[in-house]
């Protein structure tokens, strides 16, 4: 079955610096879109970046956009998000999600419903 699981995530100052990586296995992973998502307590499930199968593109949110970085490592199986100049807004857990049927505009890629598969979670938390 497909897993994803994400790398644990800690507590970082503001300011500071995380890499997040999400492993899958289960499916034939440089078919599929990436992306990572955010929850916060009391607040619905939020977009952040996402990126295209082959690498070549990538959507972030604007909240995150020139701080936060997504990338794949096709070979390993991995996607990655880094993390810099975070800030206390930041705090939440982070899920990665995979989505079939191809790469589509922001609003459709940003969607959480396009995206299949979801990792289980990890909590980052920015302390001011």
């Amino acid at each position: 079955q497909v897993q994803l699981v994400e790398s644990r995530g800690g507590l970082v100052q503001a300011g500071g610096s995380l890499r997040l990586s999400c492993a899958a296995s289960g499916l034939t992973f440089s078919t599929y879109t990436m992306g990572w998502f955010r929850q916060a307590p009391g607040k619905e499930r939020e977009f952040v970046a996402c990126i295209r199968w082959s690498g070549g593109s990538t959507y972030s949110a604007d909240s995150v956009e020139g701080r936060f970085t997504i990338s794949r490592d096709n070979a390993k199986y991995t996607v990655y998000l880094q993390m810099n100049s975070l800030k206390p807004d930041d705090t939440a857990v982070y899920y990665c999600a995979a989505a079939s049927g191809g790469w589509r505009t922001i609003a459709t890629m940003s969607t959480p419903q396009k995206y299949s598969y979801w990792g289980q979670g990890t909590q980052v938390t920015v302390s001011s």
